[in-house]
């Protein structure tokens, strides 16, 4: 079918009223000092605990040599490092200095502080239009499901816990009849988290699709040479999308980076859908105990992998 002067010419009339309306078309985005290809590469470096140069310019669908001098740039500036990958000595991974991750903040703080004050001039039936509009032209313009291809992995942050204990009490609730003692255990393993979190040997994702967390896994030192994944879980929306596969795989990649020897993790043998992950990874099953836990009789599983270069679960 043919596409008609009218569409062309009312898409691009879009573009130019929105590329305006957000000021991507100043000097520096927000007033900082990045452009808006520079900003998007500090946003997605922030997303990661260290990522490829190819991987980057995968993700973003940017030139390699353009790319390179925008990471040249970087580590001039002292935003970036790059580091030999434990698990691949001709990769460097990238990732953001103290600097970096400051600059980051602000852009990204900016950024909140313009898109709300926008919002804020609406009636909120027409920020709900707005939202489900700009979801509509993602949907139809995506290459491959948007709901699939946008879901990001990012850092916990203020709030982040308390969602994550009410989701997992909720939905082992619903799926499962578990009762009150396993909210007062994720609240607990949250709450240790946070008190004795430790930058760079622990780490929780936190899985969003369109702004909403579908899903979280944490990975937590239990001692020099050992970590431990909890508390996996995905909401039903987002299961059948790999997202459970790619929480592991976050958290397998991390542990060998940080210089773990092995990564474990406590499990039920009811919870068929992560048990199959674990096996997918490489993890083998070390014991297993019959108890009495959260209202019910339960079959309760360790699981282990050992992180040598080159085992299954990369």
């Amino acid at each position: 079918m043919d596409v008609t002067t009218e569409a062309i010419d009312r898409v691009r009339r879009f573009t130019r009223f929105y590329t305006r309306r957000i000021g991507v078309l100043q000097e520096g985005l927000l007033g900082s000092r990045f452009s808006l290809t520079e900003a998007r590469v500090v946003y997605e470096l922030a997303q990661r605990n260290g990522v490829t140069a190819s991987e980057l310019g995968k993700e973003l669908g940017l030139d390699a040599g353009y790319l390179s001098r925008i990471l040249r740039g970087f580590a001039d500036a002292g935003l970036i490092v790059r580091e030999p990958s434990r698990h691949d000595a001709r990769q460097s991974l990238i990732a953001l200095t103290s600097e970096g991750r400051a600059a980051f903040a602000a852009i990204d703080a900016r950024s909140r502080d313009e898109v709300a004050a926008m919002l804020a001039r609406l009636a909120e039936p027409d920020r709900a239009r707005l939202v489900a509009a700009m979801r509509s032209v993602e949907d139809l313009l995506a290459s491959e499901p948007a709901r699939q291809a946008d879901c990001v992995l990012r850092p916990h942050r203020p709030g982040d816990m308390g969602f994550v204990i009410h989701r997992q009490a909720v939905l082992y609730h619903q799926e499962y009849g578990w009762d009150e003692s396993f909210e007062a255990l994720v609240a607990e393993i949250c709450a240790g988290f946070i008190k004795s979190f430790e930058p760079g040997r622990e780490r929780c994702w936190i899985a969003e699709i369109d702004g909403e967390i579908v899903g979280s896994v944490f990975l937590v030192r239990q001692s020099d040479e050992i970590a431990k994944l909890r508390l996996l879980y995905v909401e039903p929306k987002a299961r059948g999308l790999g997202l459970g596969q790619r929480l592991v795989r976050a958290c397998i990649g991390f542990a060998r980076e940080a210089g773990y020897a092995q990564l474990t993790l406590w499990t039920n043998d009811i919870l068929h859908a992560a048990r199959q992950i674990y096996v997918a990874e490489g993890f083998r099953l070390v014991a297993e105990e019959k108890h009495h836990s959260f209202g019910h009789d339960l079959v309760g599983q360790n699981w282990a992998l050992d992180l040598a270069p080159g085992e299954a679960g990369t």
